[in-house]
Formats: C-alpha cells, sequence, structure tokens
C-alpha cells in the first residue's frame, strides 16, 4: 500500500512539474504568443498566475492580439 501511495505521489508530482514547466516555456520563452497548448494551459491556470502569464506575454507581444485568455471583452484588446 505505502509502494503504491509513493508511485502516485511521484505520478503526480512529476506531472504537475511537466504542465507547469510547458507553461512557464511558453509565458516566458515563447516565440508566438498564439501556441495553442501554452494558450490552453495559460487559460486554464488559477486567476493570478493566467494574470501573470498575461503580463508578461503582453510585455513581449503588446502590438499583437492577445491569445484567448488574456483578451478584455471582445477579444481585441489586452486585459
Amino acid at each position: 500500500m505505502k509502494r503504491l501511495l509513493f508511485v502516485l505521489l511521484v505520478a503526480v508530482v512529476a506531472g504537475v512539474a511537466v504542465i507547469g514547466g510547458r507553461w512557464w516555456i511558453y509565458v516566458t520563452n515563447t516565440s508566438d504568443p498564439l501556441d495553442e497548448v501554452g494558450i490552453e494551459l495559460n487559460s486554464r491556470m488559477p486567476e493570478p498566475l493566467r494574470k501573470w502569464g498575461c503580463a508578461r506575454l503582453k510585455a513581449n507581444f503588446s502590438a499583437r492580439l492577445p491569445p484567448y485568455g488574456c483578451a478584455a471583452t471582445g477579444g481585441t484588446a489586452w486585459e
């Protein structure tokens, strides 16, 4: 039973690390703010993380249309 709990804990930590790392790469080092996987991850993050991610994307790509999750009402302006 302890071994099963350990394996589950390792799987959860690995999953969080992979998803969190992919999101981090998207918001800090992306060359395209319209990356589909990054948009989806950012739109599903908790509000404080999503807002921080949108602020990072806006700093890098303020001249472009915002991705889903970072757009104000109407979809043509950054939040």
